[in-house]
């Protein structure tokens, strides 16, 4: 009852899409689809810009 907290546990897998990332040039999958008014990064990029 308590223990799923809500969670569905029958969610469709996430479509991901492929993006190039905006640091390092890199090919990237994220679950989002970019509309290209920001810039998307890789996972080792992204958690660079993060810490700031």
């Amino acid at each position: 009852m308590y223990g799923n907290r809500g969670r569905r546990f029958d969610r469709q897998p996430r479509e991901m899409h492929t993006v190039i990332c905006a640091d390092c040039g890199k090919e990237a999958q994220v679950p989002f689809k970019p509309d290209g008014s920001r810039p998307v990064y890789c996972p080792e990029c992204y958690q660079k810009h993060r810490r700031r």
